[in-house]
């Protein structure tokens, strides 16, 4: 067994001790199972936020992307820092009335903001769509980093499926305090390792930053500009605005923000992560630098720039601590994707079926919807094709159809009651979904318009009808709610 494989276990081991450790002194109930009874102070929200961000992705997305698609890989930290400038303002608004209302998910707030069981559960289930193919991301990234590092040793199935033996053990256990104590190891493995081979590969090979990218200006100059077509100007700008709103609409960030323990903890995240979020740049510099020296990846390889280039430099000692670093990246996320996904199920679901389960059914029920989600997950790790990949690309675009809901619930406005919400998601999803089917592009109803409209994200497109059909349907059921408000208020008064 060589010197990464035996790091990579010990990792592994600590994550799973501290997974199971962060229940101590805790009585589990379903609150401190999914928001940890909403306690967690400034440092563990920006933990948790910021493992939302140092996913798998920075590892292999990240310079994968770079080494790849070149510019087109900046919009990553672009749109996230857009999505915390955006949370200053947007994000207190949804502490406040889940603290009010007691609201323990993403789905259970949609719900009691519109007073509308079936707007819960369109939303659980939307909740679950997006979820998966990210948890599946993170689980075959989670495979190819530690059998790369492993040098073959580990294969892929075998790491995914220790992944997620351990996630599902700790998450069952301690649910989001699991996840929590895990962010405070990765973090700092993170930290040190993106950080120093951001800044030593450049050097080692090119003499600094700047020479490497001269050196791919020389050979690739291409890479180094956004595409005329594609990945575009347009194509940019609309993807950091649509994912920007997004971001903290995904249930594992949602979830994230209703577990804090005040406001100000949430404000002071908006001000400190977008400087935390420019690390992802040495992602980007360790795959321009692969382009230079691991030549010919082609397609999907191109996300084993890191990891090649890091077995090139390094001694396999150094390779196991960036294997475990890697491990970490996934578990963390996957944690908390996993339970946000089961008690939003358990909120908009089950608890739905049965209002009058007590605490200790709705902590089963969300349990074993942990391990039906990351089973589910874990047979699409073994056996799923190009078809969730491109879900995943969509699934922002998924997510954000949520978006007009939750900015006109606000305010107290007709011009978005609960049928028009349920009516524009609907329809928004609707659009993503045939689009990341059949590529259907803006070109295909307009054959001579513009490259410039065409790149423009269709999640653009399918917000627009969103809101459009959400704010029409709503003027014409206005009449309809107000007396169904009315009868339970009566209903009430008796």
């Amino acid at each position: 067994m060589n010197s990464a494989l035996l790091i990579i276990f010990f990792v592994a081991a600590v994550a799973l001790y501290l997974g199971i450790r962060a229940t101590r002194g805790k009585e589990m109930n379903v609150n401190e199972f999914a928001v940890g009874n909403k306690g967690f102070g400034t440092l563990f929200i920006f933990l948790l936020i910021a493992g939302e961000v140092y996913t798998t992705f920075t590892f292999l997305g990240g310079s994968g992307w770079a080494y790849s698609n070149g510019a087109a890989a900046y919009y990553v930290p672009a749109y996230i820092c857009l999505a915390y400038v955006l949370s200053y303002w947007i994000i207190p608004k949804i502490w406040r009335f889940a603290k009010k209302h007691e609201v323990i998910s993403q789905p259970q707030y949609f719900m009691k903001n519109y007073n509308s069981k079936a707007l819960g559960v369109v939303v659980a289930f939307i909740g679950l769509i997006a979820l998966v193919p990210y948890i599946v991301i993170q689980l075959k990234g989670l495979g190819i980093i530690v059998s790369e590092a492993s040098y073959g040793v580990i294969s892929p199935l075998i790491a995914s499926t220790i992944g997620a033996v351990i996630v599902t053990i700790y998450v069952t256990v301690s649910g989001i305090h699991g996840s929590a104590w895990n962010a405070v190891l990765k973090d700092i493995m993170i930290l040190f390792v993106i950080v120093f081979l951001g800044i030593y590969i450049p050097y080692h090979y090119f003499g600094g930053i700047q020479p490497l990218f001269e050196a791919v200006q020389a050979v690739k100059p291409e890479a180094l500009t956004f595409a005329a077509e594609g990945y575009s100007t347009p194509w940019f700008i609309s993807t950091i605005i649509l994912n920007a709103f997004g971001f903290y609409l995904l249930p594992q960030s949602f979830t994230v923000v209703i577990s804090a323990k005040s406001e100000r903890a949430l404000k002071k995240n908006a001000i400190t992560l977008p400087l935390y979020t420019i690390l992802i740049l040495f992602a980007f510099f360790i795959g321009f630098a692969a382009i230079i020296q691991v030549p010919g990846l082609q397609g999907a390889e191109g996300d084993l720039s890191l990891l090649r280039l890091t077995m090139q430099t390094f001694d396999p000692w150094f390779v196991g601590i960036v294997g475990g670093a890697g491990l970490l990246t996934a578990l963390v996320p996957v944690s908390v994707m996993v339970m946000s996904g089961a008690v939003g199920l358990m909120t908009g679901f089950y608890k739905l079926i049965k209002p009058n389960s007590s605490d200790r059914q709705q902590l089963t029920v969300s349990k074993l919807f942990v391990l039906l989600i990351i089973l589910i997950a874990y047979v699409f790790t073994i056996f799923g094709g190009n078809a969730l990949a491109i879900l995943n690309i969509m699934s922002y675009g998924l997510i954000t159809q949520l978006v007009p809901a939750m900015l006109f619930g606000f305010f107290n406005t007709k011009f978005m009651n609960k049928y028009g919400a349920i009516a524009g998601i609907l329809t928004g999803v609707s659009i993503v979904l045939f689009n990341a089917i059949t590529k259907f592009k803006l070109i295909n109803i307009f054959p001579n318009i513009p490259s410039a409209i065409n790149d423009i994200n269709i999640g653009f497109v399918a917000i627009a009808v969103n809101i459009f059909i959400g704010v029409s349907v709503s003027l014409l059921t206005n009449a309809i709610v107000e007396k169904e408000n009315a009868r339970v208020t009566k209903e009430v008064a008796q």
